[in-house]
């Protein structure tokens, strides 16, 4: 394990931390469950009525802090729904979360980030990168 690294992931998780435990943000969280119904919005688009746990920054918080309250920038989900959208490896977004941030950006008019315009990489049996 890299040490460094161990230390730079604790670092951001209080950081994180701080973030989510400021009024503010229970108290937009909370209006944004209320708006969706306290439902995943990813389920009920194919007719799943499950309870939300969560809400979930489509542009991710460390990278576009600027979009951290803005109220497109947030859906309710659940937890099953929200790890499709995060690799928990290294905490980047799926080719589901990518897809979302994309259909946001363009509901939104806002200019989609070079890093998510492209399709993830993916690595082949021989250890060559490939398009998924």
């Amino acid at each position: 394990m890299n040490h460094r690294r161990f230390c730079c992931e604790g670092e951001r998780m209080k950081e994180r931390n701080k973030f989510y435990e400021q009024p503010r943000w229970r108290d937009l969280k909370d209006r944004i469950l209320r708006r969706d119904g306290y439902q995943c919005k990813i389920s009920s688009r194919y007719g799943r009525m499950i309870s939300a746990q969560l809400v979930h920054h489509i542009f991710p918080l460390r990278e576009f802090p600027e979009y951290a309250y803005a109220e497109w920038n947030l859906i309710s989900l659940c937890w099953k729904e929200h790890n499709k959208l995060h690799d928990r490896d290294t905490d980047e977004l799926t080719e589901k979360g990518r897809e979302l941030l994309i259909r946001t950006a363009k509901k939104n008019n806002i200019p989609i980030p070079e890093k998510y315009s492209h399709p993830i990489k993916a690595r082949r049996g021989n250890g060559r990168p490939s398009t998924i």
